[in-house]
């Protein structure tokens, strides 16, 4: 559910984006102007604007059409239930509020900042640091690309109320005939699921044997930002509890606004060994359909514990036994517990991730939580009963020529969850009693007591677990090169590099040494196992999943791997990461020890008038572009 996210990523990806052209063979060449930058923000990093005229009594701010609603702060301070009002869609059909509705808005305009103003401005930005870097670089306004959603909808939604997904294909054929070249999509969070998404619907506008044609025509590379490949856990806790994402609300208005939104469940768990039939599938196979769309498990499924993910993420103490037998999957489970019934006691569930998305648990808290039937004919109706895609089931690699996956680990982060009956009415009914994280590879309680759990060999990035982000691992060949660099500028001294790393399937874990006084940046890199498709998975040392587009570090990296790209020399599949020097004015320091500005290879002092210290004055040489050929 963590979608708000600034993102200057892209401007390094953009600055090289119109440096480029692409040859017949699918490579760059070399050309200025070839290439576009499509953008897919992630959840709640579109501002949405009023499309009706609504009176707020009380208030002296009242809705007009084009005022902001996502995110006014103003309003939402002095006409909450206006707000409300403006935001809130119907849990069944989607449809707006009978006195107020709200439409995404359009442009770059619209994922720069959520909130634009002195104050709250630089709290809310998004996008506006990025498109800052554009502007330094001279890169053409014609070659950015935003493509804002509703993030309230679910996938279906979007295309029947606001055809996203036509005006999405659009988009690239539009870019391609402006630019003469493919694009290069940058998605974030959710926004990594609105584009799988697309990848499937385009199956079934496209003749089968152009498909794969029109994809490397439109589009060069694909760089997934923090995307929950297998869901999030903090998604059941905002829909059990709230998830305020620091608003003045309180936890049940925010339960009650997201929980009206079909998108709330776009970002379930799901289990990694779980797969359900598409509509259209058996269609084309000649199979008719017949009912509900099902889960087909593998065996491992069953014999392994949690649904392969480190712990069960939902445990709730249901407080009677009415409603148990209607539900004859968690029967088994009540049964262990009769006990503890019999003297009136409530009964403690688990529910792993495979429970949560094929409805179980919805299903079983249905007679306590007036939520959960709204909640479960959604996850029928859009999700499950999807025609073109159940999103609820594991990621195959999307068939685009270069894929890198890119997220940060190694901080906490919550994966499971303990519920009980809070004694207030719903919204308020359920409490959190316990919370579970994985911590750089070990499950805690938040008591700080050791759990026990599958734990990976990592932790995730503060909003998803690692076991979902690391997914695309999956995607890597059976022989992976692996390089372990520093994230701080280096001389190549300390990178580890290990090569032709076995691969079959399950996470790697490279046998490399690691200071805990510095953050690294470990790449998985694999050209071979999939011919003129490359495939490298990036993780992050304690980079955040709302900054990590901030981070320079990764911005300096997709830098030079598409200069990389673009430069007819290169040796490489992949940018070398022998070393590392700057590659901007803004990495360049003074060094008071020796007095002269550091890294003299790449900078030098060269005031400027309005320089205040010597730090400001040291940049990078004028002839630094010959030391990039180091990186080819």
């Amino acid at each position: 559910m963590r979608g708000f996210c600034p993102s200057p990523l892209a401007a390094t990806l953009l600055l090289v984006l119109l440096q480029c052209s692409v040859s017949s063979a699918g490579q760059f060449s070399g050309d200025s102007s070839k290439l576009s930058g499509i953008i897919i923000p992630g959840f709640a990093s579109t501002q949405l604007r009023a499309w009706s005229i609504l009176d707020c009594p009380y208030s002296p701010l009242d809705f007009n059409p084009l005022d902001l609603v996502w995110l006014d702060t103003r309003k939402l301070l002095s006409a909450v239930n206006c707000w409300l009002k403006c935001m809130w869609l119907d849990p069944y059909n989607q449809t707006d509020h009978p006195e107020c509705k709200s439409r995404p808005d359009s442009g770059l305009s619209a994922i720069t900042e959520l909130d634009p103003g002195y104050i709250t401005g630089p709290l809310s930005s998004v996008w506006k640091e990025w498109i800052k870097w554009c502007v330094e670089f001279g890169i053409e306004a014609n070659a950015i690309i935003a493509v804002p959603y509703d993030w309230r909808l679910s996938p279906s939604m979007l295309e029947e109320r606001d055809l996203y997904f036509h005006k999405l294909k659009l988009t690239f054929e539009t870019a391609r005939k402006l630019r003469g070249g493919p694009s290069i999509v940058l998605a974030h969070s959710l926004g990594n699921h609105v584009f799988r998404y697309f990848l499937e619907w385009l199956k079934l506008e496209i003749p089968p044997k152009h498909y794969v044609q029109w994809l490397d025509e439109h589009i060069h590379a694909y760089f997934a930002v923090g995307a929950p490949l297998l869901g999030s856990s903090q998604t059941v806790k905002a829909t059990l509890s709230g998830d305020t994402f620091g608003l003045p609300i309180s936890e049940g208005t925010a339960r009650l606004l997201v929980n009206s939104f079909a998108s709330s469940l776009w970002m379930l768990p799901f289990s990694k060994y779980c797969r359900s039939d598409n509509a259209y599938w058996k269609h084309f196979s000649g199979v008719t359909r017949r009912g509900h769309q099902t889960y087909h498990c593998e065996e491992q499924e069953f014999r392994s514990n949690f649904s392969g993910m480190p712990t069960n993420i939902i445990n709730i103490e249901i407080p009677s036994i009415h409603g148990f037998d209607a539900y004859p999957s968690v029967s088994e489970v009540a049964e262990t517990n009769l006990s503890r019934m019999e003297c009136g006691l409530p009964t403690q569930l688990s529910f792993s991730a495979r429970e949560i998305a094929d409805g179980t648990f919805f299903k079983a808290i249905e007679d306590y939580d007036p939520d959960s039937k709204r909640l479960l004919y959604q996850l029928e109706k859009s999700y499950h009963g999807d025609p073109v895609l159940n999103p609820l089931t594991p990621w195959d690699r999307p068939p685009i020529k270069n894929v890198y996956c890119v997220y940060g680990i190694d901080l906490k982060t919550e994966v499971g969850y303990y519920f009980a009956p809070s004694g207030k009415p719903y919204p308020d009914n359920w409490i959190i009693t316990d919370v579970i994280f994985e911590v750089e590879g070990s499950l805690f309680s938040r008591s700080g007591d050791l759990v026990e759990g599958n734990a990976g060999a990592a932790s995730g990035d503060e909003a998803v677990p690692y076991h979902s982000l690391s997914w695309c691992k999956n995607w890597l060949g059976p022989k992976v090169n692996i390089t372990r660099a520093p994230q701080s500028e280096h001389d190549g001294s300390d990178v580890q590099v290990e090569l032709n790393v076995e691969h079959h399937g399950e996470d790697i874990v490279p046998n490399m040494t690691r200071s805990t006084r510095t953050k690294y940046i470990t790449f998985y890199e694999d050209s071979e196992s999939i011919p003129g498709r490359r495939t490298a998975v990036w993780e992050l040392d304690k980079a955040n999943h709302r900054n990590i587009v901030r981070s320079p570090v990764l911005m300096r990296e997709v830098w030079l791997q598409m200069w990389h790209d673009i430069h007819p020399d290169a040796k490489s599949n992949f940018v070398t990461k022998a070393k590392r020097g700057p590659l901007r004015d803004e990495d360049c320091y003074w060094d008071y020890g020796k007095a002269r500005c550091a890294w003299p290879e790449y900078c030098e002092y060269r005031y400027v008038f309005g320089d205040v210290h010597l730090g400001q004055s040291c940049r990078v040489k004028n002839s630094s572009s010959d030391l990039k050929l180091h990186y080819l």
